[in-house]
């Protein structure tokens, strides 16, 4: 019988390992609920710019919303929108939304650097036709004749979209040597199926979106971006348009139908089987605070003009950027502490 001698202390052992287990598997629950997920960026080249902000974006996540707004330039100022915005709040938003439409490249970088030295978040979508150039009635109206051709390497029509995709990579590196970040959101709303580059359905549309990714992040070698992966809010099957997580780090939907849009909020989500961030990339009437909290969204964005000025009063937008969820661009801060 004494060879059975240890058997208590053994279970006794084993009990006390098993409690210690237990103890350091909730603690990293509640460290994982409380600062959001640990998923790293994409390119793994990423560079400590776009580091830092990918990890601002998700210390806000599930506790704050950063405010976006989208710019024009044809309104007597390119600050129209931010100046209505900072006289009815006394704020101004943490992200400011740019577009290379019109191969407006100097343009847009020249804001975009004046933004980031602020302080500010740089955000920049691509409204162009297929040949990589025009503006919103282009990216609408055009359409790729040959899938096949256009997405296959040594052929012409191939060498022409690269050639045309080149052109937004050039401003991008341009950014990057000028130490701005830019969160980026090319071929947005593609599964909405009125921008020629969700014309070609699902498999084509994640070719094209493996295409840029690799060439702007392999052979430019652009360290600078955060990639946005934008659905519309069609509301369809978003898996089946999703390019893999390897190739995006925030998951968006955009909508003008007002509200926080919870139903649209779960879609995106179903996607989102990794936990990056989720944002709502293009609104018009904004969500009050409340139904952020209800529908944590990591950001909105309000799109320009009219979209935000009838949409939005002074006593909305004061209520909402002087709220305790918002984040804008003062306090931009309370993230980089990581609080």
């Amino acid at each position: 019988m004494k060879q059975f001698s240890n058997i208590k202390p053994i279970k006794q052992t084993a009990v006390k390992y098993s409690a210690v287990i237990m103890l350091v598997c909730i603690f990293v629950c509640l460290c994982s609920c409380k600062f959001g997920n640990d998923e790293a960026l994409s390119n793994k080249n990423a560079d400590d710019g776009a580091k830092r902000v990918y990890e601002m974006i998700k210390s806000a996540e599930g506790s704050y919303t950063l405010s976006g707004q989208q710019e024009s330039t044809w309104m007597g100022s390119e600050d129209y929108e931010f100046e209505y915005i900072q006289s009815a709040s006394g704020r101004l938003p943490a992200i400011r939304g740019f577009d290379y439409m019109n191969d407006d490249f100097d343009g847009v970088n020249e804001r975009a650097v004046k933004w980031a030295q602020q302080g500010g978040l740089v955000t920049i979508c691509w409204h162009t036709g297929a040949d990589f150039s025009g503006e919103w009635a282009d990216a609408q109206n055009d359409e790729i004749t040959d899938w096949d051709r256009a997405l296959t390497p040594g052929t012409e029509e191939y060498e022409t979209l690269i050639n045309g995709m080149d052109k937004g990579a050039k401003a991008l590196k341009d950014l990057q040597n000028k130490g701005v970040t830019v969160i980026w959101r090319p071929f947005h709303e593609f599964d909405g199926g009125w921008f020629w580059w969700g014309k070609g359905g699902n498999k084509n549309f994640i070719k094209l979106w493996r295409i840029m990714y690799e060439r702007y992040t392999e052979y430019w070698e652009l360290n600078n971006l955060i990639w946005v992966l934008g659905y519309s809010h069609n509301g369809e099957d978003y898996r089946k348009w999703n390019p893999g997580s390897d190739y995006y780090d925030v998951v968006g939907a955009d909508s003008y139908d007002g509200g926080a849009m919870p139903e649209l909020y779960k879609e995106v989500k179903k996607v989102n089987l990794k936990g990056k961030p989720v944002c709502f990339h293009e609104c018009g009437a904004n969500p009050t605070a409340e139904e952020f909290t209800e529908t944590p969204w990591v950001w909105f964005m309000t799109w320009h003009t009219e979209y935000l000025t009838d949409n939005n009063s002074p006593e909305t937008l004061k209520e909402l950027y002087n709220s305790d969820r918002v984040i804008t661009l003062d306090e931009l801060d309370i993230l980089k502490a990581g609080n």
